[in-house]
């Protein structure tokens, strides 16, 4: 699975750098990058590159990111609104149209929690990716028990506060 996600990472800073010079300077140096997988783990693996590339933009408005460190604010949410889009379009290419309404939704959600200061972000992010494309009716009966779940939350909560 460490090789699996490796590639993911890579492709995340290899087309950021490729798109634009201001995305590949915020880049941090390869050895000094922290490629641990989120949530992605929770959702089938087809879709690790897109939910990394999203959760990477999250992180770049709420957090800590693990791939990139931006000399500023601004660049930090450009580079954000771009991953965000990038990990869409990424997911369509991998899944269906129910799996991008879900992120869509996801990152509409969380950003209100966030303006909002209200708690529950995490949670969102574990339950989206556990079931991912399968529609809102999922995530209502979604349960957050399990060690992965746990893992995957205290990660969280490391870089999201």
């Amino acid at each position: 699975m460490a090789v699996a996600h490796a590639s993911v990472w890579e492709t995340i800073a290899r087309e950021a750098a490729g798109e634009s010079g201001l995305w590949a300077d915020a880049l941090r140096p390869a050895g000094e990058r922290e490629e641990e997988p989120v949530f992605s783990p929770l959702a089938e693996e087809r879709y690790a590159l897109g939910l990394e590339t999203i959760y990477e933009g999250y992180l770049l408005h709420y957090g800590t990111p693990r791939l990139f460190a931006p000399a500023d604010g601004d660049t930090a949410l450009l580079l954000g609104d771009y991953l965000y889009a990038h990990g869409l379009v990424r997911v369509a290419e991998a899944g269906t149209v129910e799996a991008v309404a879900d992120l869509a939704a996801l990152i509409s959600r969380c950003a209100q929690l966030q303006a909002d200061g209200l708690p529950g972000d995490g949670e969102a992010w574990a339950a989206t990716a556990s079931t991912l494309g399968e529609g809102s009716d999922a995530r209502a009966a979604w349960s957050a028990a399990g060690s992965e779940v746990e893992r995957a939350l205290a990660a969280h909560r490391s870089r999201v506060g």
